[in-house]
């Protein structure tokens, strides 16, 4: 998959400025999140750390780590993929919302045993998840806002149960990646 180098820049720029701005602007109401259970699975993908007030400073790395997967090929140095979709998944969080935690962005690996120099692997673990679909439009809006909506929604005590902060992730369709009609599916780790 190739990715044309206005979309690698667009889409880390708009990451990275847009973070703040999501949480000035008034999100659709939160839709009941469909529940499912997830038998445990693993990602190989690269790896970062960082904390949502980084994020929301301008000092973020989240946007920088799309711009690295996409610019440096990671998606295909991935061996045994089991979809085609990419994944983004928030894991090892020290203070829940609070605190710092891992982004991964990687595929899904049918074969946890080889695992090429520079990436990691993670286990996403068994469990229940909510899954809140984004809406479909400029990346840099809708993940940001849909973020922005399961927070409120954690809240209110509206994701239907309690966050594990074990693992969350979003699933993107590895073939349909356009940074002006993203749409991804985040499931939440719920009790």
């Amino acid at each position: 998959m190739k990715f044309s180098k206005s979309f690698l820049l667009i889409l880390g720029l708009a990451l990275l400025a847009n973070l703040a701005t999501a949480q000035t602007k008034t999100p659709a109401p939160a839709a009941k999140p469909k529940m499912v259970h997830q038998d445990e699975f693993y990602i190989v993908g690269i790896e970062a750390r960082t904390s949502a007030e980084k994020e929301m400073s301008g000092q973020g790395v989240i946007g920088l780590q799309w711009q690295k997967f996409m610019q440096e090929g990671v998606l295909q140095k991935i061996p045994n993929k089991a979809d085609q979709n990419v994944y983004a998944v928030y894991t090892d969080f020290a203070n829940k919302r609070a605190g710092e935690y891992s982004i991964v962005i990687g595929a899904r690996v049918t074969d946890k045993s080889k695992v090429p120099e520079g990436l990691v692997l993670k286990t996403i673990p068994a469990g229940n998840y909510a899954i809140f679909p984004t809406e479909k439009g400029p990346a840099w809006e809708v993940i940001p806002a849909a973020w922005q909506r399961i927070a409120e929604a954690e809240d209110k005590g509206e994701l239907g149960s309690t966050r594990t902060y074990q693992a969350d992730y979003e699933v993107y369709d590895g073939q349909a990646m356009d940074a002006y009609s993203w749409q991804a599916e985040i499931h939440v780790g719920v009790k």
